[in-house]
């Protein structure tokens, strides 16, 4: 008998996911994260996680009629009900909407893992200097978030035009979050990043939890993509198992 399966039940860290937005990346999280965990674990064991999904017609509500403050009064209700299930860690599975759980996580006794900064230390590790971003219109036209990977990592941050970015964005809310996947939508993302490279940038940031689902770096087997779902998974799997 080894070492882990000797000690019954498992200790583990509980990993608190805020989901839901959408249901395609909260279902592509719990699976990245429990087979990671396998991979460390082996055997029969994967992760212990508590989702608190909430309802992406909300979450679609308050960001076309920017309502933000709702927004947060929704999500602070769904964090507080995480950390009263004792979890020890809470990520947020939407780029778009840490706009609103950064702030709320601020002072709140539980760590919280900000999807933006595995993206960045990442960039940082092979010399990144300035990146395409694609998102959702607020992510895209988050200044905050410009600031956060210039600031910290060191990166300057390109968006699209102002028509690609209401292609970019209509394609995550009409069809991504859906599980629609469609070829014509993969061939305007990639003649957008294809613009966006022959503006300077050195690597694309999918800043959308959704976007990988359509392109990854297999399209561009010369330009690094920076993944935020699958780098944001890596870095619960490492705060799971650190310690």
């Amino acid at each position: 008998m080894n070492e882990i399966s000797s000690q019954r039940p498992l200790r583990q860290k509980i990993i608190g996911i805020l989901g839901g937005m959408s249901n395609q990346a909260t279902g592509e999280y719990y699976r990245m994260l429990n087979e990671r965990l396998n991979q460390h674990f082996g055997g029969w064991d994967n992760g212990e996680i508590i989702i608190a999904s909430v309802n992406f017609g909300n979450i679609q509500y308050f960001v076309r009629e920017d309502r933000w403050d709702e927004a947060a009064a929704y999500l602070k209700d769904r964090i507080s009900r995480l950390e009263a299930a004792r979890v020890d860690v809470i990520a947020c599975v939407s780029n778009t909407m840490h706009r609103v759980v950064e702030p709320a996580m601020a002072g709140r006794r539980t760590p919280f893992i900000h999807i933006a900064d595995p993206t960045g230390a990442a960039m940082g590790k092979v010399g990144i200097g300035r990146a395409a971003l694609l998102g959702t219109m607020p992510v895209m036209q988050s200044e905050a978030l410009r600031r956060r990977y210039r600031e910290k990592f060191g990166v300057e941050v390109i968006v699209p035009n102002d028509a690609d970015k209401e292609i970019v964005d209509r394609i995550v809310f009409d069809e991504l979050v859906r599980g629609d996947l469609r070829p014509e939508s993969k061939a305007e993302y990639l003649r957008v990043v294809e613009a966006l490279r022959t503006e300077g940038a050195q690597g694309v940031i999918l800043g959308c939890t959704e976007i990988f689902l359509l392109i990854n770096q297999s399209d561009f087997p010369h330009f690094p993509v920076f993944d935020t779902t699958d780098l944001h998974v890596q870095a619960i799997v490492d705060f799971a198992l650190a310690g």
